[in-house]
């Protein structure tokens, strides 16, 4: 079995973060969303993996994947323009061949993985065409629908102004070959694109057995600002206390992992939080749901709940800054004015003034 990340996508809901970088290269808990995906076809057993990604996005993908080159191969198709997720599978046809794979949307977090989809789908002689993971939702309008009848999916809606149930898509597809044959001739759909809700509802039409198995734990789809700080929340909470760094007059209080290499001085750090390597943490306070990129600075001032990029620098600022995604190489620093708060989405290299006090 092959793993398919889809990686292509402009990530417009995302900007200005990813107006110099892609989506799947964004950190939450101080590692690239795309490392958890494929942590995830590791732990499933899948070690051949494509990567659909853009002409601008290739380079950046290839440079966050070389940590995983002894454990891994890779193969990159390029995707010009995105066109829909069934697109993403045509152009990737070749890598794909005829062999069952798994299609992982590169933006999404599973608690517990992806095991249980690929063991739905080897399950039972024969087995099914294609697993769909399908999450519980409030409100199910914004996403691709399922109907359930007898154990199989009987029927999918596109952002139904009705829905037939409250069972959404998540990022997580497994098929075999049988979808190629879907997607063959299959006409634009919803936005002008290629849509794989689309060329599963052919499947099943045709005949096709489409087995929904439903997300345990949570599932996250980091698609805006405040989804990525939410996810970077659940990570966090995952984390158990790990100090390697150096700390000197400073509190820690609960999980905190400090990395090798960073400095925790004359501070208060409450977890969960983590620092990365190289980091300073100096006259400040972190507070909970805080992660601080590798070699970050924050002097005399007062975060939390946020995400700051590696190589960022906050210094002098006056209040907390509170629910922040903050990008790489990005300046904070203080200037002669005060705002009563602060809550920034800042794109990488940018350089932000705020008021001292």
């Amino acid at each position: 079995m092959k793993g398919l990340i889809l990686a292509a996508g402009l990530g417009t809901r995302l900007r200005p973060i990813t107006s110099l970088r892609p989506k799947p290269t964004i950190s939450v808990a101080n590692r690239p969303l795309i490392h958890y995906a494929v942590d995830d076809l590791l732990d499933a057993g899948i070690d051949e993996v494509g990567v659909v990604v853009s002409p601008d996005t290739e380079a950046d993908l290839r440079a966050a994947l070389e940590p995983y080159a002894e454990r891994a191969s890779f193969a990159f198709v390029v995707q010009d323009p995105p066109e829909g997720l069934a697109h993403a599978v045509l152009v990737a046809r070749d890598f794909l061949g005829d062999d069952p794979f798994v299609m992982y949307l590169s933006d999404n977090l599973f608690e517990h993985g992806i095991r249980p989809f690929v063991e739905a789908f080897h399950a039972g002689e024969p087995g099914p065409n294609a697993v769909l993971a399908l999450v519980r939702v409030a409100d199910p309008r914004a996403f691709g629908v399922a109907q359930i009848q007898d154990g199989r999916v009987t029927a999918l809606v596109e952002k139904p102004e009705v829905p037939p149930s409250d069972l959404a898509v998540a990022g997580v597809y497994v098929f075999d070959r049988s979808i190629h044959d879907a997607i063959d001739g299959l006409p634009r759909g919803a936005k002008d694109e290629y849509q794989i809700t689309d060329a599963i509802a052919r499947l099943i039409d045709r005949g096709g057995r489409v087995v929904p198995v439903e997300v345990t734990g949570y599932w996250k789809d980091t698609g805006k600002p405040e989804d990525v700080l939410d996810a970077n929340r659940l990570e966090l909470s995952r984390l158990r206390r790990d100090v390697r760094g150096t700390v000197e007059h400073a509190d820690l209080i609960g999980e905190v992992v400090i990395d090798e290499g960073a400095t925790v001085r004359n501070a208060t750090v409450v977890g969960p939080a983590r620092i990365g390597p190289g980091a300073t943490v100096a006259d400040a306070y972190v507070g909970p749901f805080t992660s601080l990129g590798a070699g970050v600075e924050l002097v005399d001032a007062e975060i939390e709940y946020a995400v700051v990029g590696a190589g960022s620098t906050i210094r002098g600022v006056a209040g907390r800054i509170q629910g922040s995604l903050i990008g790489e190489d990005v300046a904070v620093v203080a200037t002669t004015r005060r705002p009563a708060t602060h809550r920034l989405t800042v794109g990488d290299k940018s350089r932000i003034e705020l008021a001292e006090s």
